[in-house]
C-alpha cells in the first residue's frame, strides 16, 4: 500500500482552516494490521472502533484499470476514536448555502486567498493557469462536535496539470496535462481527506462523459478518466483515429460511415493528410488550377479512363456520407438533518477562502509519439521519426474543415506564384478504410 500522501502546497498559517483528522489508505491483507486491531480488541484502546471502514467509490469510469477492478479503498481516520465520537449529518449550512454528502464543492487554496486578498488591496495578478483554480471535491461524509467544528470526508478530483510524475496509463509513464484533455476536464480519483468545511467556497457541477452524452457540448465541468492513487494508475481512455490516441472534448471528430469501418477521426489528422497531398501535388512554387485537379479514380473496368466519369455510371463506386460530432461531449446516518457552521469568535480564517490544513496530495494517458499532425494515409515505406512528424507544408498551405461540405477549404499562402487559385475545395478520405468522405 503506497504511503499516505499530503498535498505539499504551502499556505499561510493565518490562512488556514484547522483540520485535526487524517487520512490513511490501507491494505486489507496487510498482516501486521491484523495484529494491530487484536491488540486493540484486546487491551480496549483509545483509538476507538477496530474495525477498518472500506469507502465504495462513487466512481465507475468507463475504462479500466490493470491493477484494480475498482476504485474502493479501506482507509482509517485518525485520531479515530476522537472522529467516530462525533454526530454524523446529512448536511451542512455555510455562509446561507446548504450543502449535502455527494454534492461536488470547490475548496480554497492558495491561489485563491491571494485573489481575494488581490481583490482587497486592488492589486492585479497574473494570468490564471488551470491549476490556480480551487480544488473540486465530492463529499462523501459530514460530521461534527459542534457548530464550530464541521469536517467533511472527501474524494479529490484532479484538475489534469496536477497528475504527477510517476502515473501510469497502460505500460506508458505520463505527467501533467496531455493534449486529449479538455478545458474543463477533472479526473475523478480515489485520494481520501478530511477539511474543515469553512475551506469550502461554492457548490461545483460536475458531470461524468461516457459513450453516450460524448456528443453534447460540456458547458460544466466534466470528468471520464480516474486516478487510483494506490499505484497512480489512470484508467483507460477510448481511443480514435487511425493514430490511435483519445479525442479531445473540446475539439471536432470526424466519423466514417462506412459500416464495416465507422472510425471516429481527428479532424487535425485528417487536416495534415489533406495538407501533406496537397504539397506533395503543388510543392513550393506550382501554382493550383482547376483543370490541375485530378479526378478521382475510376474502377478497372471502366472503358474510359482518360474521360471524366459521367454521374450515374456504373463505375461510380458508392460513396458514403460521413458524420460529424464534436468528441465531447455502511453506517447509518443519525437523525440530524442539517448542522449550522459558524466560526470560532477567535479564528483569524478568512471567510469562506481558507486552507485545509491537510491540503490534498499532489501525488496521487498521454498518448506518446504521434500528435493529430503524425503523418497518415500515405503508403510509403517506413521512414524516421523526423519525417514521420514533419509538416513541410507549414507556412505554405492551410485548412479549414467545412462540416456542411465534409471537405477542406485550402488557402494558399504562398507568395509570388502567378496564375492559379488561392483557395479551393479539396475531398477528405478515410484514413483507415480509405472511403472519400461526400
Amino acid at each position: 500500500m503506497a504511503a499516505p500522501r499530503k498535498r505539499t502546497r504551502d499556505i499561510d498559517e493565518a490562512s488556514r482552516a484547522e483540520c485535526p483528522f487524517s487520512i490513511r489508505l490501507v491494505d486489507p491483507k496487510d498482516k501486521d494490521l491484523k495484529k494491530k486491531k487484536r491488540r486493540r480488541t484486546e487491551d480496549d484502546g483509545d483509538d476507538g472502533p477496530s474495525k477498518t471502514p472500506v469507502q465504495m467509490s462513487p466512481f465507475a469510469p468507463s475504462g479500466k484499470f490493470r491493477t484494480h477492478e475498482t476504485m474502493d479503498v479501506h482507509y482509517v481516520v485518525e485520531p479515530l476514536k476522537r472522529w467516530s465520537e462525533m454526530t454524523r449529518y446529512n448536511s451542512f449550512v455555510l455562509n446561507g448555502s446548504k450543502y449535502f454528502s455527494d454534492n461536488y464543492i470547490f475548496v480554497a487554496n492558495e491561489s485563491t486567498i491571494e485573489r481575494q486578498k488581490s481583490m482587497a488591496s486592488r492589486e492585479q495578478l497574473g494570468p490564471r493557469a488551470k491549476s490556480d483554480d480551487d480544488w473540486v471535491a465530492r463529499i462523501l461524509e459530514i460530521r461534527a462536535s459542534d457548530e464550530h467544528h464541521v469536517y467533511a470526508r472527501v474524494y479529490w478530483m484532479y484538475w489534469p496539470d496536477e497528475l504527477p510524475i510517476g502515473t501510469t496509463d497502460g505500460k506508458k509513464s505520463v505527467s501533467g496535462r496531455q493534449p486529449y484533455h479538455g478545458q474543463n476536464e477533472l479526473i475523478a480519483s480515489n485520494h481520501m481527506d478530511i477539511i474543515n468545511v469553512v475551506s469550502v467556497t461554492q457548490q461545483a457541477t460536475v458531470n461524468q462523459v461516457t459513450d453516450e452524452n460524448d456528443d453534447q457540448i460540456q458547458s460544466a465541468l466534466y470528468w471520464r478518466q480516474a486516478i487510483d492513487v494506490r499505484n497512480l494508475e489512470l484508467s483507460a481512455v477510448e481511443k480514435v483515429c487511425k493514430c490511435d490516441q483519445p479525442g479531445n472534448p473540446d475539439k471536432v471528430l470526424v466519423g466514417c460511415s462506412n459500416e464495416k469501418c465507422k472510425k471516429w477521426l481527428h479532424e487535425e489528422c485528417l487536416k495534415h493528410d489533406v495538407l501533406t497531398r496537397v504539397y506533395e501535388e503543388l510543392g513550393a512554387d506550382k501554382p493550383h488550377k482547376a483543370s490541375d485537379v485530378k479526378e478521382e479514380k475510376v474502377e478497372e473496368e471502366a472503358k474510359r479512363p482518360l474521360s471524366p466519369v459521367e454521374p450515374g455510371t456504373g463505375s461510380v463506386a458508392a460513396e458514403l456520407p460521413i458524420q460529424v460530432k464534436t468528441d465531447r461531449e455502511g453506517e447509518s446516518v443519525k437523525a440530524n438533518d442539517s448542522v449550522d457552521v459558524k466560526e470560532e469568535p477567535t479564528a483569524t480564517t478568512e471567510e469562506g477562502s481558507a486552507q485545509p490544513q491537510n491540503g490534498r496530495a499532489s501525488a496521487a494517458q498521454t498518448p506518446t509519439g504521434g500528435t493529430p499532425a503524425r503523418k497518415v494515409g500515405r503508403g510509403r515505406k517506413k521512414a524516421d521519426a523526423s519525417e514521420a512528424n514533419s509538416k513541410p507544408y507549414e507556412g505554405l498551405f492551410e485548412a479549414t474543415f467545412l462540416p456542411d461540405d465534409d471537405k477542406f477549404e485550402i488557402t494558399d499562402l504562398r507568395e509570388g506564384i502567378e496564375g492559379g487559385e488561392k483557395t479551393w475545395k479539396e475531398d477528405v478520405n478515410c484514413l483507415v478504410c480509405g472511403t472519400r468522405i461526400c
